[in-house]
């Protein structure tokens, strides 16, 4: 599989505000990049009221939290990509990523997991990325394989259900 040319767009505040109102005109203006309609759909929504509120607490996180997935040279946005929030006390971030349907098995979740895993290595604070994965999602486990990752157990997560842990030193 060819490796795909991906930069990763921060989503700022006044993006996701756009966003949760349905106004990808607004939003697009405000990260420079063309966002899909993925953007507005429930999951994305779900996880922009989720992280607003860290963005609001925290302006500095913006770079620990939502990004879109451009391709590049293209400048498509294919998805977003991001961490659940800057390093915990223990150094570790965790990461997740969505592929918008249209552009999935074409490399773009395992190029954007990549750069996360890289941006993470570049910050001195951190010392171990996380995924969390449902058992059933063949398509995120597969994703993660030979990235280093060793199971680290499981976990309930009420959005989501059972969940596996994954860890990997940076």
């Amino acid at each position: 599989m060819t490796t795909q040319q991906i930069r990763l767009v921060p989503l700022t505040a006044a993006a996701m505000e756009a966003l949760l109102a349905d106004d990808l005109a607004t939003a697009n203006r405000e990260t420079g990049v063309e966002l899909t309609e993925l953007f507005v759909n429930d999951h994305s929504k779900w996880l922009f009221n989720f992280r607003l509120p860290q963005l609001k607490e925290d302006p500095g996180s913006a770079r620990w939290l939502v990004h879109a997935i451009v391709s590049e040279p293209e400048g498509l946005v294919v998805g977003h990509a991001g961490y659940h929030g800057p390093p915990n006390e223990n150094g570790m971030v965790e990461v997740g990523y969505t592929v918008d349907e249209q552009y999935r098995r074409q490399g773009y979740a395992r190029a954007a997991l990549t750069a996360l895993i890289e941006q993470a290595a570049a910050e001195p604070g951190v010392r171990v990325v996380r995924a969390s994965i449902s058992p059933t999602n063949a398509a995120s486990l597969a994703t993660i394989a030979g990235f280093g990752f060793l199971e680290a157990g499981e976990q309930w997560d009420e959005e989501d259900g059972l969940e596996l842990l994954f860890e990997r030193a940076v």
